[in-house]
């Protein structure tokens, strides 16, 4: 599904910028998506032979989605936090897991399907009592956690997957695991929920960036969150946070929106419109001074637009340069997937000064562009902060990013397969470029950011030379 972008939206885009009509559209394109692909799960289960899927099976996703469809219809506020949940960054790992297991080889993978439906199962009933909907079903607990987006987590007995049966009144909620005691649980209006019995884990979130923004969740007991495959290698484990490290959170949090604005109000702007919940990972190993995390990792995921991944930042100003740096990977993989930008292959032979190893075409581009929007929200920090240690260090970091994407840009532009809007794009991002040179950082930070792409350069040939 491609369509041809708006050449405003497209101009702001490539100078990673976008006002709320260019992020709008992005939206707007992934939340079709998503509800596609809902469909594509319902049609899927009903279509499937009985071999795949029993009727048992097929009958429980029919009343799932029949809550679903309930919930959805029992008022506008109803229907607004009931689409909310669907379009939750993790419920598409959820519908692609369930879908992929489905459409796949039948070996090895009945178990997987069942736990994706019985998952789905949860999703539906979350639904129903974020709308007010009274309803009783029985759910299915994994790995001793039944975990209701937005709403917490039942801890279970043991590991193996256990029946809770969920009685929802329309004001509170009773949990029931087979063989053990009810567990009452109090839904919020606005977001998580509450009970006195401590099997209940309640779920949490950051404040809002701007005053009648949304909360943005810590999302740290999803059966998706933790990310499969060698694409995310680089990328720690998925935690759950214990009120120590939570602290740590709000407190680099503490300070973020401020310095993100100090960007322009197209950085606030993306960070409220597209930022919709973090994941926590485990600080990476050598990250820690004294006891404090000095380093972070982070990432977002194509399947769950709307997340970002991080351990731990170290600062608001490393946090705030996490959000600028991961929003400009959600944003470009949004446009992607509107239009195409190039028809590189995959192979992975290009230089890139962020990375030791050869990049494909693709991640070239993800990579410079995230990259210039660093240089330049560094570059208006640095021009605002006070002299000092913190403006030094911006200083560092603006040339380091800029001398980078220098080095960079000549294999994007001069690439014979870009399209006509990847062209538009990449020729965008050269005038950004080019505007960062307004103000020069101090010469030496621009001396020894030169020497460090220098030296990833002469590292990088003799990489291939003796390759």
């Amino acid at each position: 599904m491609t369509t041809a972008v708006p050449a405003p939206v497209l101009r702001e885009l490539a100078r990673t910028e976008g006002g709320p009509r260019a992020l709008d559209h992005l939206v707007h394109d992934q939340s079709t998506r998503r509800l596609l692909l809902l469909r594509a799960l319902l049609d899927a289960v009903q279509d499937a032979p009985a071999a795949r899927v029993g009727p048992g099976a097929r009958q429980r996703m029919a009343e799932d989605w029949a809550l679903l469809e309930t919930a959805e219809q029992a008022g506008p506020r109803a229907g607004e936090r009931v689409r909310a949940l669907l379009l939750r960054p993790l419920t598409g790992p959820l519908i692609r897991h369930a879908l992929a297991a489905l459409t796949g080889p039948r070996t090895g993978q009945d178990a997987e399907l069942t736990e994706a439906l019985d998952h789905f199962s949860t999703l539906a009933a979350t639904a129903a009592i974020s709308a007010g909907v009274p309803f009783t079903a029985r759910l299915t607990a994994y790995e001793g956690l039944l975990a209701l987006p937005s709403l917490g987590a039942l801890r279970t007995e043991g590991t193996a997957p256990r029946t809770v049966t969920a009685a929802f009144t329309g004001s509170a909620l009773t949990l029931s695991p087979d063989g053990g005691g009810p567990v009452t649980v109090f839904p919020q209006p606005s977001y998580g929920a509450w009970s006195a019995d401590a099997a209940w884990l309640p779920a949490y979130a950051l404040p809002p960036l701007t005053p009648g923004a949304d909360l943005v969740p810590l999302d740290d007991m999803s059966p998706y969150r933790q990310v499969p495959g060698p694409a995310h290698s680089s990328l720690s484990r998925a935690v759950t946070l214990d009120d120590h490290s939570r602290k740590r959170w709000y407190e680099a949090w503490s300070g973020t929106a401020a310095l993100l604005a100090l960007g322009g109000p197209h950085r606030t702007g993306e960070a409220v419109r597209l930022l919709r919940s973090v994941v926590p990972l485990q600080t990476p190993p050598g990250a820690t001074t004294e006891g404090h995390p000095s380093g972070s990792c982070s990432g977002t995921r194509k399947e769950a637009f709307g997340v970002v991944l991080a351990s731990v930042p170290p600062s608001p100003a490393g946090f705030a340069a996490l959000l600028v740096h991961e929003l400009q990977h959600a944003k470009l993989a949004a446009l992607c997937e509107l239009t195409p930008l190039h028809h590189a292959s995959a192979e992975a032979v290009h230089f890139a000064p962020w990375r030791p190893d050869p990049r494909p075409f693709d991640g070239l581009l993800q990579g410079i562009y995230s990259h210039l929007a660093l240089a330049d929200w560094w570059q208006c920090y640095a021009l605002a902060a006070e002299d000092g240690p913190a403006r030094d260090h911006a200083w560092g970091e603006h040339a380091r990013r800029r001398e980078q994407v220098g080095a960079a840009l000549p294999a994007l532009v001069g690439s014979e397969d870009l399209t006509e809007q990847g062209r538009v794009l990449a020729d965008g991002m050269v005038s950004a470029y080019l505007h960062l040179s307004r103000v020069e950082p101090p010469a030496g930070h621009l001396a020894r950011a030169r020497a460090y792409v220098d030296t990833a350069r002469a590292l990088w040939q003799q990489r291939r030379t003796r390759g």
